[in-house]
């Protein structure tokens, strides 16, 4: 691996601990700054795309009791980050939000000198 492709891999290592990181304490601020502004997110639901935007997600994170916040333990994991040029990954991870486990395919691109999600496709994995 070149010391390039080291950086790169470094910089989607971080804003990923950064997504792990809003996702279980709540932090939408921290959430926000790992997200384009323009992102948008896409789930399945009953058979139906549901399509929510960064200010919506953000509200939904919001005004829900936060894994951290109920001594929920950690679960987030990166499966897999791929780069299909040196501008632009993809990273597939896990975590839950009890009771809840997703799997997240997460679209970043480097904007401005940092690695952003531009694009979150999300399914819910499990339901305890």
């Amino acid at each position: 691996m070149t010391s390039q492709q080291q950086a790169d891999f470094a910089g989607v290592t971080a804003a990923l601990r950064d997504y792990f990181d809003g996702i279980h304490k709540g932090d939408t601020e921290k959430l926000r700054g790992v997200f384009a502004p323009s992102a948008n997110l896409y789930s399945p639901a009953d058979g139906a795309l549901e399509e929510l935007s960064l200010a919506q997600y953000l509200e939904r994170v919001a005004g829900r009791p936060s894994p951290a916040s109920q001594q929920q333990p950690r679960t987030d994991r990166v499966v897999a980050i791929d780069f299909s040029g040196p501008d632009s990954a993809v990273a597939k991870v896990e975590l839950s939000v009890p009771p809840r486990h997703f799997v997240d395919l997460l679209t970043f691109l480097r904007l401005g000198g940092r690695w952003r999600i531009i694009c979150k496709a999300y399914h819910v994995a499990a339901v305890d």
